[in-house]
């Protein structure tokens, strides 16, 4: 496949579909249908979900991790706070979940945290 192809618009659009497509764990590809691009978006989707998720053979989970919700905790653990909402949550979602939280209480400095919450109460948001 040339180079060209890659950079494309249609390409970029077909890509980003599949890629969207292979995050939902209900959908399947029918690769007669499917362009390259798509069918490439849609496999690298897949992975990412399953990698965060666990493998879909293995049964789909009733919570769905994305990298905003790892984000949410790396961010929890930065700021010290304890992980309370993990209701639902498979072992292997739970697994790496707590890894980004760990990374986060890893980097928490104590005075960083007070400095943020004075901030955010003074915008009208409460941190319990």
């Amino acid at each position: 496949m040339g180079t060209k192809k890659i950079f494309s618009t249609t390409y970029r659009q077909d890509y980003f579909q599949g890629y969207s497509n292979g995050q939902d764990p209900f959908l399947q590809i029918d690769s007669k249908k499917n362009s390259i691009a798509f069918i490439s978006g849609f496999n690298s989707g897949r992975m990412d979900y399953e990698e965060m998720n666990g493998q879909i053979s293995k049964g789909i989970p009733q919570r769905t991790v994305t990298i905003k919700v790892l984000e949410e905790f790396l961010l929890a653990g930065l700021l010290g706070l304890s992980i309370e909402d993990t209701d639902d949550y498979t072992l292997f979602q739970l697994n790496i979940i707590s890894k980004w939280y760990q990374s986060g209480v890893e980097k928490y400095d104590p005075s960083q945290s007070v400095y943020l919450f004075e901030i955010l109460e003074e915008i009208g948001i409460e941190i319990d």
